[in-house]
């Protein structure tokens, strides 16, 4: 399944639902790395909080892409994965990290300014999905 620029009604419920994917962004010698992350997608985009300093942000930041795969916990562990160009926000970026942190913990949604989240050194990666693949079992 590739699709351009859109994400499907059910790719976007399967990814709503799931509170963890694994990020793959390119080192600077083009391997791939990986990392366990949470997100949320806001339309064609990904949405993930990480520092700054983080590898996968340095990452980003040089080379401008990332991918995000996401498998179900139950079986038949429904999976799909999605990718594109991806940049990192350090503005406007209070609310989606507010609603990345009721994903991780829940509760009500904490009161966050991007002045607090500079002094925490949190940013955001965001990915503009612009390939969408490898889906199956999302209707399971």
């Amino acid at each position: 399944m590739s699709q351009s620029a859109s994400i499907s009604a059910e790719v976007g419920r399967f990814l709503d639902h799931e509170p963890v994917g694994v990020v793959s962004t390119l080192r600077p010698d083009g391997t791939p790395r990986q990392s366990v992350t949470y997100f949320i997608r806001d339309g064609g985009r990904i949405f993930i909080s990480t520092e700054s300093k983080r590898a996968k942000a340095r990452d980003v930041e040089r080379s401008g892409w990332a991918s995000l795969c996401v498998v179900g916990h139950a079986p038949p562990f429904p999976s799909v994965t999605v990718e594109g160009p991806a940049r990192i926000l350090r503005s406007g970026i209070a609310d989606a990290t507010a609603r990345i942190f009721v994903k991780m913990a829940g509760g009500d949604p904490p009161e966050l300014t991007d002045e607090t989240l500079a002094g925490m050194d949190r940013v955001i990666l965001e990915i503009s999905v612009d390939r969408v693949y490898g889906a199956s079992y999302l209707n399971q």
